[in-house]
């Protein structure tokens, strides 16, 4: 788990929306992933290979489909920064990035 990666993930909207959802602890396939957040299959699977590049989320394969879910056991530090991200209003999000 490096710093860089974490907040390089954290920095990027797509990303953040995705986690945003995964973060509940349940399992998501890429395909309800896409189509809440309106991207294509090979975009979305960038974005959480990034997210799980930076140990924030696993995946599973089932049949053809990827499911992600939140990483356990993350340090307290990384989930208070995660938190601390989703807690940001949508607006505050897009004028970061």
């Amino acid at each position: 788990m490096n710093s860089i990666d974490i907040l390089s993930a954290l920095a990027e909207p797509i990303r953040l929306e995705a986690l945003r959802m995964v973060w509940d602890g349940r399992e998501h396939c890429v395909c309800e992933l896409m189509r809440e957040l309106g991207v294509s299959q090979s975009r979305m699977s960038r974005h959480m290979a990034a997210l799980k590049t930076a140990g924030l989320v696993v995946d599973r394969r089932d049949a053809q489909w990827v499911r992600y879910r939140r990483a356990p056991n993350l340090p307290e530090a990384v989930a208070a920064l995660v938190d601390a991200a989703l807690a940001l209003p949508a607006s505050q999000e897009r004028h970061a990035a």
